[in-house]
């Protein structure tokens, strides 16, 4: 039962508390190009998500069955950057043969998660945090369920806000960096309510 507390633990933190985007502002880019319509923020969170769990089941045991067994920890980050960089290049294809409008549609953002901070971040922070294979991919099922979360909350309001009359001043990225700041300061309120709900 311990087990299964910490890995709730684990998952709700990174879902709600410690959410990417919105708590470490990782993974902006995407966040706020691929925001304005729903199902292509939708298919980006998958994307990532899908990314970020085989990033992580193929950089773990890299780090710990590799790379400190030979002493080239120092090549971590790099290591990773060409896993990514690879898990992306299939993803992509894979996308362009099953969903070509999903493809379409991701357009430059979907190579660009080679480059998303967010998900590096996250199997970097696997390392540092100590966690084991398991509670690894969970925290990274939780960080890509916290940036598809982030992503299709942000794009329902980026809906409304196309629908409304903004202020000239406001118009653009100005309105889309204030709403973006509102959804961030709401996610503050769960900061704790992990603790409380197994205290």
């Amino acid at each position: 039962m311990e087990l299964f507390e910490s890995l709730i633990v684990i998952l709700l933190g990174s879902v709600l508390v410690n959410n990417y985007v919105l708590a470490q502002f990782m993974g902006i880019c995407p966040f706020l190009g691929v925001s304005k319509k729903l199902d292509q923020a939708t298919g980006m969170g998958i994307a990532v998500t899908a990314v970020m769990l085989l990033a992580t089941a193929v950089t773990w045991p890299i780090q710990y069955f590799l790379l400190d067994k030979v002493g080239l920890g120092y090549m971590q980050t790099i290591v990773f950057i060409l896993v990514i960089a690879s898990l992306v290049q299939m993803l992509e294809l894979l996308l362009k043969k099953f969903s070509p409008a999903l493809h379409k549609g991701l357009g430059v953002y979907l190579p660009l998660i080679t480059t998303n901070c967010a998900v590096l971040g996250v199997a970097i922070n696997n390392i540092d945090e100590g966690y084991t294979f398991l509670e690894s991919m969970v925290n990274s099922l939780g960080v890509g369920l916290g940036f598809l979360l982030a992503m299709v909350l942000f794009s329902g309001l980026r809906s409304r806000i196309d629908e409304t009359n903004v202020p000239k001043p406001f118009r653009g990225l100005a309105v889309t960096l204030i709403a973006a700041s509102f959804i961030s300061l709401a996610f503050m309120g769960f900061a704790g309510i992990v603790d409380a709900l197994f205290a």
